[in-house]
């Protein structure tokens, strides 16, 4: 064991009670890598679900780093959304732990205004991400005990490390909690012809707004909440969408009785089977909307709420873009066989010429490409392993937030069970530590 192992080794048994970082050194050829010492955990991700989990350790005295590629908090929100996004769900279903929203927020906020409110979470617990910092590598190292993280970033001089240009820092903790979430990377499909069409091919996380595509034909590609909201955001600039509908879905509307939907459900599961409570969604939502399957939107066998328990897929609360569809100003369409220079060939055989295809097809978890480990997270879809609610705890002090399929609510439920979790280790290990000046070695 190396010098800097033995000095690890010793601060493993003497941990502090405060963050204390150690006074760095190179630890490769490079001037501008170092080497940090972190004694709370280490929480990859600045979005809602990083920041709730930071809060949830600093209530309970538990410091934490955390780390963010990007230079915002919170960067799929205001990075890779469109500008008329707002929250699905009523406010108070999106707060997180220990922070309402304003009083005066509308019940589903804009896109803005959920930013700032993130903004104001952040400010409030005094949680300071270390921006432009992305995670190339965490390991677990069972000689120290301890976890690796390899971090690469841009702008070192404003990030802690050398002069200029890109540098690293390698961050040696106890604990890991992986934040990143399930939307951390588009997904693009394999279309065959994609190279042959021609027109502008964006997937959602690049799309703004529908004035770009003025007068233009745009096909999107993707019947979730997202494709549903871009048609109708296409429609109202005077573009003319047709929709892709490859799978069965459920269309509920957002609100029913005079309630948000998602509310009401909530509501009816505390006195109700989810199975009955299904039915009655259902009933009440034909009463509304009518029969969906008039206009290609079949529904799938299982209850909306049974589908989203078992597989995740959530059900889309329409927003007015149903009524477009009923209208014909939104075309449907079934899958895409393949495409060609400005035209789409669909698997019923009809062939039809678009300007432009927009990719509503989702996201996808990026934790396999830096998390080093086998058991807790799948490398296929990149999610844990066990299902809701037991995704949340790994081994050798692995955590993930923002993984449940469950939205905030979800996030913020794991958030607490982390945050008490660890605050168990921390107490047993401060009754055997004491303060000690630090170093650190290559």
């Amino acid at each position: 064991m190396d010098f800097y192992s033995r000095e690890i080794e010793g601060k493993r048994t003497h941990d502090p009670l405060f963050v204390e970082e150690m006074k760095t050194t190179s630890f490769s050829s490079s001037s501008s890598s170092r080497r940090v010492y972190v004694p709370g955990p280490v929480i990859v991700g600045a979005g809602p679900s990083g920041l709730a989990v930071a809060a949830c350790l600093k209530k309970k005295g538990v410091p934490s780093v955390v780390l963010e590629r990007s230079n915002c908090i919170a960067s799929l929100w205001q990075l890779k959304t469109y500008d008329r996004l707002r929250l699905h769900l009523p406010r108070q279903f999106c707060e997180l732990p220990f922070m309402s929203f304003p009083s005066d927020f509308p019940t589903y906020p804009t896109k803005r205004q959920f930013v700032q409110y993130l903004e104001d979470y952040a400010g409030r617990f005094d949680i300071r991400p270390r921006f432009n910092e992305a995670v190339s590598r965490a390991e677990y190292d069972p000689t120290l005990g301890f976890w690796r993280v390899r971090t690469k970033h841009a702008n070192s001089g404003s990030s802690g490390g050398g002069g200029g240009g890109e540098g690293s820092t390698e961050y040696v903790c106890r604990w890991v909690i992986a934040a990143t979430g399930e939307n951390a990377e588009a997904l693009v499909p394999e279309i065959e012809g994609i190279g042959e069409f021609g027109g502008t091919i964006k997937h959602t996380s690049l799309y703004k707004s529908g004035r770009e595509f003025r007068g233009k034909r745009v096909l999107v590609v993707g019947c979730g909440n997202s494709g549903m909201e871009v048609c109708l955001d296409l429609c109202n600039n005077n573009a003319s969408p047709a929709l892709v509908v490859r799978d069965k879905v459920h269309i509920l509307p957002q609100e029913m009785l005079g309630k948000s939907t998602f509310g009401l459900s909530m509501w009816l599961l505390k006195w109700l089977p989810m199975r009955l409570v299904d039915r009655f969604l259902l009933i009440v939502s034909r009463l509304i909307l009518g029969d969906t399957s008039h206009f290609g939107l079949d529904r799938p066998t299982l209850g909306p709420l049974e589908l989203k328990n078992l597989s995740g897929k959530t059900p889309v609360l329409d927003v007015g873009t149903l009524a477009k569809i009923k209208s014909g100003d939104i075309q449907v369409f079934p899958g895409i066989k393949r495409l060609k220079r400005h035209t789409v060939e669909f698997v019923n055989g009809r062939a039809e010429k678009f300007d432009a295809i927009i990719l509503a097809t989702g996201y996808r978890s990026n934790v396999p490409s830096w998390l080093k480990e086998e058991e807790m997270f799948s490398k296929e879809d990149g999610l844990p392993r066990r299902p809701f609610p037991n995704g949340w705890k790994g081994e050798c002090g692995l955590y993930a937030v923002g993984f449940t399929k469950r939205g905030l609510l979800g996030a913020s439920m794991d958030a607490a069970r982390i945050a008490e979790d660890i605050e168990r280790c921390w107490k047993a290990e401060a009754k055997h530590c004491m303060p000690f000046s630090t170093s650190s070695s290559s």
